[in-house]
């Protein structure tokens, strides 16, 4: 794959926005049919610029308003906001307090950074195939109960470019939710609690919550090769003492002798798991047996969701499509049939599709001059690069939103006949 330089992004965007970005499918998912008058132009973007230039407010009457603008700014980053119940930049000339954020997706926006805690290979921004099973888990554990817990039909999961992942949820009767309804989704599929300060961030009650079960039973599935393989966390004293620090005191001494006893993560993880159940037989206060264990496997591995995100109305979120300016990978749609297979190394970047544009664009010319040929009917050129497959995820997201738009109308026309 062509190696991404940072000092080539200004040449790269002008090509990717004047031949690679899908506008016709962008558009086709923020203007939701048309069926809402001036949905998509009272609609905010923001751009950002070459040096930290931020724009707010911007709007745009129609799909080659977009494109015109887009190729004319080439911004290093784009963000999707709020649709307003004005035109975002004509809101200078709205009387104040007029201009609000009506309605948005219902958005999540899942970070590796906030797992810095637990997880032993990487830091900060760096991300690698080991700790990448936390997205993955993240994905299948908030979908499901997106799906079947609230009944969500129209989830985009998309790769932010470099180190998490984001959700939008389209359905027309979610993006009207108000922030204190989206608070309390947020809530209900946030388990670990607590900031720096707080070591044990999971208390489970007696009964454990159904969605607290499926998802300690997505969990389980990989559980042992991601914690106790990729990330060992009991291989030393200086990773079981933070796990000790999850268990009951009267445990303590115990499992420190054995854990020295004991060769690998996996050993002692077997060990702790038979000590809880016996604690759970001997004592009445503490909560041990099965409890504790989940109570750890859930802090290790558990979504952890940034909050604010998803409450407000008028947050901003990353756009799919995007580009990410530090790595250049390209912000993609996941299949969601295929969560386990992605990987985050092999997305598309910026240079790669535009070096392959490059050499598809020589062979057609060399064509060209040969023979004859009539190339009157070129292909949309994202389709000859590796970013073809997840347009073609997106494409399956919008076929799916007009199919029930279409289900919807039918059903309003078939009541007002029955009247």
């Amino acid at each position: 794959m062509e190696a991404f330089d940072p000092a080539e992004l200004p040449e790269l965007l002008k090509l990717y926005y004047r031949r690679l970005f899908p506008y016709a499918q962008y558009y086709r998912w923020l203007n939701y049919g048309g069926v809402v008058k001036n949905y998509f132009q009272h609609r905010e973007f923001s751009f950002t610029l070459k040096d930290d230039i931020y724009i707010r407010y911007q709007s745009f009457n129609n799909q080659s308003d977009l494109e015109k603008e887009m190729q004319k700014m080439n911004p290093y980053k784009i963000d999707i906001g709020a649709v307003y119940s004005h035109r975002p930049n004509q809101h200078n000339t709205v009387k104040l307090g007029a201009f609000q954020a009506q309605e948005k997706e219902l958005v999540f926006d899942i970070d590796m950074t906030d797992y810095d805690d637990v997880r032993r290979c990487c830091s900060s921004a760096d991300i690698c195939p080991k700790c990448w099973t936390l997205m993955t888990m993240a994905i299948h554990i908030i979908d499901r109960a997106l799906k079947e817990d609230f009944g969500f039909k129209h989830r985009l999961w998309v790769y932010s470019g470099r180190r998490g992942v984001h959700c939008w949820v389209c359905d027309e009767s979610v993006r009207k939710l108000s922030s204190a309804v989206r608070s309390g989704i947020v809530e209900y599929l946030s388990v670990v609690k607590g900031g720096q300060d707080v070591k044990k961030k999971v208390h489970l009650s007696e009964k454990i919550h159904p969605f607290v079960r499926k998802s300690i039973n997505i969990i389980k599935k990989y559980f042992e090769d991601y914690a106790l393989v990729d990330q060992d966390i009991l291989e030393n004293k200086e990773s079981w003492d933070k796990i000790l620090a999850l268990v009951p005191e009267t445990m303590h001494d115990e499992l420190q002798q054995s854990f020295q006893k004991h060769h690998n993560s996996l050993q002692r993880w077997e060990h702790l798991k038979k000590a809880a159940s016996r604690c759970q037989n001997n004592s009445k206060n503490d909560k041990c047996g099965p409890w504790l264990e989940w109570e750890i496997m859930l802090q290790y591995c558990f979504p952890r969701l940034d909050i604010n995100v998803s409450k407000g109305i008028n947050h901003l979120l990353k756009s799919p499509f995007s580009v990410h300016p530090k790595t250049g990978r390209i912000s993609v749609p996941i299949d969601l049939q295929k969560v386990d297979q992605f990987d985050p190394f092999t997305v598309p970047t910026i240079s790669s599709i535009c070096h392959e544009l490059d050499v598809i664009s020589t062979k057609e010319e060399e064509k060209e001059n040969g023979a004859e040929s009539d190339i009157k009917h070129r292909t949309r050129d994202y389709k000859k690069t590796s970013l073809a497959p997840f347009v073609k995820v997106f494409e399956q997201f919008l076929e799916n939103l007009d199919k029930s738009r279409k289900g919807e109308l039918l059903k309003k026309s078939d009541l007002q006949k029955d009247f």
